[in-house]
Order: C-alpha cells, then structure tokens, then sequence
C-alpha cells in the first residue's frame, strides 16, 4: 500500500511539477543552445527536504552528442532553476542536478544478449534436428519375438489351454525362496481395539 502521508506526497508532486517545467522549457525552445541534443527528461527525484532535485534526462546519440548535451545543460541550469522556481512557488527553490539516464543502454544491452540468445538457441535446434544417435535409438531390451510353440491338439482337436507359470520369488537372504503366505483368513484383532 503507497505511503499517502503528506510528507510523502508532497516531494512526488513537486518532483512531477520539476520535470514537466523542465520539459517544457527544453522543448519549447526557451532554452537556446546549439549543443542541445535530442533529450527527453525520464525522471526528476526530489529530497525529502525539498532542496535539491536530481533531473534524468536521455540523449538520442552517440558518446559526444550526450557530452554536449551535459554541457548544455550545466550552463542552463540557472535558467532552469529560476524558472522551476517561479513557477512552483516553494519557499527555497531546489538546487538542480542533472544526471544522464543509463536505463536505455542497459535496456539496448539485454537486448543485445537477447538476441544472441535467440540465434544460439536457433543453431542447437537447428543441429539437433540433424543429429543422430551415438548408440542404438532405442537402447532398451525388449523379449525375442518368436511367436509361443504351439500345442498339440487335444483329442477333440482343440489345442491344449497353456499351463499356468508360477509365480518366481525373490531369493531371501541365505539364498532360498521366501516362505509362502498364509491362507487367507479372518484378520488378526486390531492392537487398537
């Protein structure tokens, strides 16, 4: 459940506020630098005394357009700061802290193992589909399949009913058969009852 103590909301709502003044100013031009690349503010995070505010920004780029870009921004942060403050109204205008979001490389990075991934997964699908058994395909025993002998007729001519095998047991210990069971019969009284 989200902390709705006042204290707790209050830095949310002015860290919202910050981003969307930062935001705007950026992409409204207000802020005038050549070094200034494609950015898009991500995140703003406010302490929670409400005096400084660390900015996240991305940069569409490679390494030297983002270090331009820092640069901008380090020489705009006066404009930024005044504006952010006059604009919220707080009492002691929070410092501002510009800080690069690392999220979209890690993001690009899984993607990249990802898909190394999936084209490793597709070679070993691909040579298991060729691949052959190193033994037999089936290595398991199975009975011979000579069919049974067949029995003399009987004197009517039907042929004699096969004998029935008796069951082998388990040697026992000393070696011999086990003892055979007991008759079935009424059961022994219960040691519960």
């Amino acid at each position: 459940m989200p902390d709705t103590t006042p204290a707790r909301q209050r830095p949310r709502r002015l860290a919202d506020r910050i981003r969307e003044i930062v935001a705007e100013m950026i992409n409204s031009g207000r802020v005038k630098d050549h070094r200034l690349g494609f950015i898009t503010i991500t995140e703003v995070r406010v302490s929670g005394d409400l005096q400084h505010a660390t900015v996240f920004y991305t940069v569409l780029g490679d390494a030297h357009q983002r270090e331009l870009t820092a640069q901008a921004l380090a020489s705009a942060r006066g404009v930024l700061r005044s504006e952010v403050g006059r604009q919220t109204g707080v009492r002691l205008t929070p410092t501002l802290a510009f800080q690069l979001d690392e999220l979209p490389e890690g993001a690009s990075h899984i993607e990249d193992v990802l898909r190394e991934a999936r084209a490793r997964d597709a070679r070993l699908a691909e040579q298991a589909a060729t691949a052959h058994y190193a033994g037999d395909p089936d290595p398991y025993r199975h009975p011979p399949e000579d069919p049974a002998p067949s029995l003399p007729p009987t004197d009517d001519g039907a042929p004699l009913p096969p004998a029935p095998l008796a069951p082998s047991l388990p040697p026992t210990d000393d070696g011999g058969p086990l003892p055979p069971l007991p008759p079935p019969g009424p059961l022994p009284p219960s040691p519960d009852a």
